[in-house]
């Protein structure tokens, strides 16, 4: 029945609460007089005129004071002054409207117990309501939560779970030795020393983290004693996501695995961040990507002219477009924005935007990046990131466009693949054209992989877990570096402004991370456990699939040892080896015609023509070319992987 009456229209609530305060003042008037007789007591035509003014008294008043538009899942104090108010305005009323009638008046003592029993009644049925609608008064058990964080944060997370069907507060953790010992919200404030019993005596099976503001490294050290619990973790949004409005302190997600590398981002050089981007027109390329559009976010902070958009993706050229134009609209920016779908291997398409718009800075993010998909479609993989990246940066030359900042990546380091040769071929285009002679500020930035971007180990993990396993990890021992998506983007802007032409920028990427450490993490903090050979019981399981095609045990990202810091902290400059115009000029336009023959094999010959370091491990593997070759697949043998005992190393 109670089911049946939350799913009611709102309107139809909203009625059943009206009928129950017309049944409640009255009822309240009757024994109120019935106490003072101490009799029964049967209502004459002037008692019944007075329930009647009083009905309408109350319930005008608490129309006027919002009472019925409060939700009464979410009985809170405002509507006990409301209750107070409207029965107050009613025992006026009534009490004015008996001194005008005839007869004896009504006794003061009658009215005051009026307004005990109608706040009683009004106040009682509202908070019955809530209690049935919540399940506390049916009998459901509810499961036990603890807030690590007594804060602000903490505060609202607790007022929010008053609404939950599942949950009820059985207590907060703060780090504050001021709060041990309070009540807030009616729960006790325990030291971070208790949890462990806090959590067997309790029957905890879940911790919320309200920490939006405190550093990475510490929510790293709460995560690292929280772990050994192997109870579910989950957090509110940090301080930086509330502030820009993306999301609200009660949303409540799994663990954000930037807390669980523990790297806090190095404060923003303001200058830096302003030099290409303040007040001048700016393009991405790529810019419905993981990369391009955060840049773009990014972007618009620091107040460009123009935001020109260039996406091959209509979906993803949409979905920035809108979310952009709703961030320029809240908050009145004066900053014209442009939604263009193209492909940046188009030279004129991309000479005449240029012009157009008359760009002066250029992020040019657009590529294909996925290792395995760029292996097996080998031709276009060196179209859209060589091919497009010449084309783009010959334009910007013509153009005139002051900086030039190409996404690079750690895979172009040592390549073994057809993705990082390619994207070190696209450096070497920038360096040459720079040699060459240009007005533009041609500059690349190199960093490894970032967490939750299209293609990251990190959301497919999750998902896999939401799924129950099993979570696939390509080999025991492989290692990457991470950094987060915000943090990678800030970076590039920057050092995009320290570009003095042909630079190469190497982001600090801190220590590599074991990827099967990385799983076991986000299983243990799902409130789960891997199973294994020790744990056959376990819930979910970490399958091995064999090193992919051209995959690397580690990633590195620098070419030799020549290298420099900067300005920034987590920016250095490399000095790399790089091939004149002249040279390398000509290797471009070979490449280019084998793409239009789609001859793989000598686009491979061209590639390591160009790169040296491009030692490619297996045969071709783009599956137009074995398809028409009918060459076989090639499985790689995790058995046989030569940098074991140094990827092992760069842990320690």
């Amino acid at each position: 029945m109670i089911a049946k009456i939350g799913s009611w229209p709102r309107a139809a609530k909203r009625a059943l609460m009206y009928g129950a305060d017309m049944l409640a003042i009255p009822v309240a008037f009757w024994m109120a007089a019935v106490v003072k007789a101490d009799a029964w007591v049967v209502p004459d035509r002037r008692m019944v005129l007075l329930f009647a003014v009083g009905i309408v008294a109350a319930l005008v008043t608490f129309q006027w004071a919002g009472l019925y538009r409060l939700v009464v899942r979410f009985v809170v104090p405002r509507a006990g002054l409301n209750i107070i108010l409207g029965v107050a305005v009613s025992v006026i009323v009534v009490a004015m409207v008996d001194r005008l009638l005839p007869g004896p008046y009504i006794p003061v003592s009658v009215l005051a117990t009026y307004v005990v029993f109608a706040m009683t009644l009004v106040a009682g049925s509202r908070w019955f309501a809530a209690l049935m609608l919540n399940g506390e008064a049916v009998g459901k058990v509810l499961e036990p939560i603890i807030i690590y964080g007594a804060g602000h944060a903490g505060r609202n997370l607790a007022d929010a779970l008053v609404s939950s069907r599942e949950f009820r507060l059985a207590g907060f953790v703060d780090d504050d030795i001021a709060l041990h010992g309070m009540e807030i919200k009616g729960a006790r404030v325990h030291s971070p020393a208790r949890i462990v019993e806090l959590v067997r005596k309790l029957e905890v099976q879940r911790i919320l983290l309200a920490l939006p503001s405190v550093a990475r490294r510490r929510r790293r050290e709460i995560l690292a004693r929280l772990e050994p619990l192997r109870i579910h973790v989950q957090t509110v949004p940090d301080v930086a996501e509330i502030v820009s409005g993306r999301s609200q302190i009660e949303e409540i997600r799994e663990v954000d695995v930037r807390d669980l590398l523990g790297r806090d981002p190095v404060p923003a050089n303001n200058a830096l961040l302003d030099a290409c981007i303040l007040g001048k027109s700016v393009l991405v390329t790529g810019a419905g990507g993981s990369i391009g559009s955060e840049l773009c976010r990014q972007i618009l902070q620091h107040y460009p002219s123009t935001l020109v958009l260039l996406e091959i993706s209509e979906a993803a050229l949409y979905s920035i477009e809108h979310e952009l134009a709703a961030f320029i609209s809240a908050q009145h920016l004066d900053i014209k924005l442009v939604a263009l779908i193209g492909n940046a291997h188009h030279r004129l398409r991309v000479r005449e935007i240029l012009q157009s718009f008359n760009v002066q800075t250029i992020y040019h993010a657009a590529a294909y990046k996925h290792v395995p998909l760029v292996e097996h479609n080998m031709i276009e993989g060196i179209q859209n990131n060589v091919v497009a990246t010449w084309y783009t940066a010959e334009a910007a030359a013509e153009c005139g466009v002051e900086t030039f900042v190409l996404v690079s990546s750690d895979k172009a380091v040592n390549p073994t693949n057809v993705m990082g040769a390619t994207k070190r071929f696209s450096e070497l285009v920038l360096q040459a054209l720079q040699q060459r002679g240009s007005k533009t500020r041609f500059c690349m930035v190199r960093f490894g992989n970032v967490l939750a971007s299209s293609g990251s180990v990190v959301p497919l993990f999750q998902q896999q877990i939401r799924s129950g396993g099993p979570i696939t990890v390509t080999h025991p021992d492989v290692i990457r570096y991470f950094m987060t998506i915000e943090e990678a983007a800030m970076l590039v802007i920057q050092a995009g402004s320290m570009a003095t032409g042909g630079d190469v920028f190497v982001l600090d990427m801190g220590k590599p991370v074991r990827i099967t450490d990385l799983a076991e993490r986000m299983v243990t903090l799902a409130g789960l456990t891997v199973r294994d050979a020790q744990h056959p019981e376990g819930d979910i399981e970490i399958v091995f699939t064999g090193l992919r095609p051209a995959e690397k045990m580690f990633e590195e990202l620098l070419i030799g040892t020549n290298v420099a810091g900067t300005e920034h902290p987590r920016i250095l400059r490399a000095v790399e080896r790089c091939l004149p115009w002249e040279k390398l000029e000509l290797l471009l336009r070979e490449l280019a015609a084998t793409v239009q023959t789609v001859d793989c094999r000598r686009a491979r010959e061209l590639l390591q023509n160009a790169i040296e370091e491009y030692q490619p491990g297996e045969p071709i593997q783009d599956l137009v070319w074995m398809e028409r070759n009918g060459v076989t697949a090639v499985q790689v043998d995790s058995a046989k992987v030569t940098n074991l005992s140094e990827a092992r190393a760069r842990l320690n």
